[in-house]
C-alpha cells in the first residue's frame, strides 16, 4: 500500500476523496456548468505518491489543499496536494455523462507534499504555487464554494471517513497541462505564517 509522511511517519490513507468544482473562479476558465450541490469522486490509494511524474502533453496539474484524517474523525494533518487530470479523457467522459475515474485515477495522480498538524483554525487555509518561478495558482479557504466542515458532513452522510484517509478540497483557476523538467514550489500557510513548503521536478 502507498503511504503519505505526516510529521515524519509514514500514513497509509485507504482512500482520498476529492471535491469537485468549488471555485467559482476555476469552474469559468473551464467552462464548466455551475453544480447545483457538491461534487465529489474518489482516488484510490494505488494513485498515491510524492513524486511528479510526466504522463502526456495533454496531463493538468490542479493543486490543492488537503486534510488528513486522524482518530475519532478529526483532522490531523493539512497538506497540498497535486489532482493530476488526464484532461482530453475527462473531457469525452463529461460529455457522455459517465465517471471520471480513467481521467482522475490512474496511477501516480495523486501527487502529495508530506503532511504537518493541523492548526488550531484548519478551515482558515492558503496555498501559493509556482511554476518554474511563476506563480501559477493561488487559493484560500475563504473562496471556496463549499468549506472543510461542509466537505466532511456531507461525505460522511454516505461515506466513512478513516484515519489516514485523505480529502482534497478543490482546485482554485490556473490549471494547465506541464512537461519533464518543469519545477514547482508550494507555499501552505494559514493565518500565522507559512505551515509548508516543498518543491518538485516533473520526471
Amino acid at each position: 500500500m502507498n503511504t503519505v509522511r505526516f510529521e515524519n511517519l509514514p500514513v497509509t490513507p485507504s482512500k482520498i476523496v476529492c471535491v469537485g468544482r468549488n471555485y467559482v473562479a476555476h469552474i469559468e476558465e473551464l467552462g464548466n456548468e455551475m453544480p447545483e450541490s457538491m461534487v465529489l469522486f474518489c482516488k484510490p490509494n494505488s494513485a498515491v505518491t510524492d513524486r511528479l511524474r510526466y504522463f502526456t502533453p495533454h496531463t493538468r496539474f490542479e493543486g490543492e489543499i488537503c486534510l488528513l484524517m486522524g482518530e475519532g474523525g478529526a483532522v490531523a494533518g493539512v497538506g497540498f496536494g497535486f489532482d493530476l487530470t488526464h484532461a482530453p479523457i475527462q473531457e469525452r467522459l463529461k460529455r457522455k455523462g459517465l465517471p471520471w475515474e480513467r481521467a482522475k485515477a490512474f496511477d501516480g495522480s495523486a501527487v502529495f507534499a508530506p503532511f504537518v498538524k493541523a492548526p488550531a483554525d484548519w478551515e482558515s487555509l492558503g496555498f501559493r504555487l509556482w511554476r518554474n518561478g511563476t506563480l501559477a495558482q493561488e487559493a484560500q479557504t475563504e473562496r471556496m464554494i463549499h468549506k472543510p466542515r461542509a466537505m466532511l458532513e456531507e461525505i460522511r452522510s454516505f461515506m466513512s471517513l478513516r484515519p489516514g484517509d485523505i480529502v482534497m478540497t478543490g482546485t482554485p483557476e490556473g490549471v494547465a497541462s506541464y512537461k519533464k523538467g518543469d519545477t514547482f514550489r508550494v507555499e501552505l500557510f494559514d493565518a500565522d505564517g507559512i505551515l509548508l513548503q516543498k518543491e518538485w521536478m516533473v520526471t
